[in-house]
């Protein structure tokens, strides 16, 4: 039977959901299979680079709501267009990216379903009634729940009330051929803006979960301490300027870089050449990380890793082995945390090195496709 992927979130769109779906999809076997993603400035370009069936459809939502004229006539169109594209492709099952608003276009379709669930959608769902409304609509008839954390499968049996039986984890993982340890270099370190400074890098949506704000803190602590640290920020969004504020205000300006979105190859370089890897984040109004793929990425780039004691990032790392969780809410934690490693170079290099042997033993792509794939068997099996 032919599946379909549909997800808005699909390369060149950046972000970590784009990219487990990239490089899930394209280790499954080509013969059933068709993506439709949405379509994007420059994904004509990027389709011309690969051998995956993708159809790009009218798949953008500012909002998950049907309520509006505006919503409605979006829902009313995609669904025209993946209508469409079933009868054509002869799909039998479909594999949603997000419970909304992909599985609601999935609920209308009349093929069977499953539906990716990530964590801190969860919490948007929540804030209307008609979004829960429509939330518990598509999860009464999807065939399957993939949530991609324990955290996550938990939070859907006990938030959404939904049962194990239509749940199953499949947690995202990580090229590690293309993130990989490689020597310092001072050339790359310069093209940076890092020098020999002692950086710490977070990769991450500026938005407040994600924790840059506490990290802007915790360097106020350490500064002192540690004259040359840097913080070395990669990703956008809507705190940025409330974050340079904040930087500035707390008189660490000069120790915080904002490099904003990277390229592929230079994010692996950000990876590579740091000292220390940290995602500080934090639950904020119900708002938690369901996982956290660039711990992934930075451990098979060999680098100690740091999180906050929230969400599914402990699934995400051996804790204790290859990184630490810390309670992130408070400034303090988060700076002893840092210090405690920044201080023993032989503790992180140890623990760079279990992070790197784990990810390639059991986190790799190509190790967890067979048994994704089998559980995506499971939608729509008779």
């Amino acid at each position: 039977m032919t599946a379909l992927l549909l997800t808005e979130n699909f390369p060149p769109v950046i972000g970590g959901s784009s990219r487990w779906f990239w490089e899930l999809y394209r280790r499954l076997p080509r013969a059933a299979l068709v993506v439709a993603a949405g379509d994007c400035p420059n994904a004509a370009a990027f389709d011309r680079t690969h051998d995956l069936r993708v159809a790009r459809l009218p798949l953008s939502f500012p909002d998950w709501g049907l309520l509006s004229v505006s919503g409605w006539r979006r829902y009313r169109r995609a669904a025209g267009a993946l209508r469409a594209l079933i009868a054509r492709e002869g799909v039998r099952r479909l594999h949603c990216g997000r419970v909304l608003p992909e599985g609601w276009l999935a609920l209308r379709s009349g093929q069977p379903y499953g539906c990716y669930v990530h964590g801190e959608e969860l919490n948007t769902y929540g804030t209307s009634r008609q979004l829960t409304w429509m939330a518990r609509r598509v999860m009464a008839r999807t065939a399957l729940l993939i949530a991609n954390s324990r955290h996550t499968a938990a939070w859907l049996e006990s938030g959404w009330l939904m049962p194990r039986a239509r749940i199953a984890v499949v947690s995202p993982g990580v090229d590690t051929a293309r993130f990989a340890p490689a020597p310092r270099d001072a050339s790359v370190r310069a093209a940076l803006g890092w020098g020999g400074r002692l950086v710490v890098l977070t990769v991450a949506r500026l938005q407040r979960r994600k924790g840059q704000d506490r990290m802007i803190e915790a360097l106020a602590l350490l500064r002192a301490r540690f004259p040359t640290l840097l913080y070395a920020i990669v990703g956008d969004g809507a705190e940025r300027r409330a974050l340079e504020a904040q930087a500035a205000h707390a008189g660490v300006r000069d120790h915080v870089r904002f490099h904003g979105t990277l390229g592929d190859a230079e994010l692996v370089r950000a990876y590579q050449q740091c000292d220390l890897f940290a995602l500080p984040n934090r639950s904020v109004a119900g708002d938690f990380e369901g996982f956290g793929m660039v711990l992934l990425e930075a451990q098979a780039c060999g680098r100690a890793v740091i999180a906050g004691a929230s969400g599914g990032t402990g699934e995400a790392m051996q804790v204790g082995v290859s990184g630490v969780v810390v309670d992130c809410t408070r400034a303090e934690t988060l700076a002893a945390a840092l210090a405690a490693l920044l201080d023993d170079g032989a503790q992180c290099q140890r623990m760079g090195a279990a992070g790197r042997a784990w990810t390639e033993r059991a986190c790799s792509f190509d190790a967890l496709a067979p048994g994704a794939a089998r559980v995506l068997e499971r939608i729509g099996a008779r």
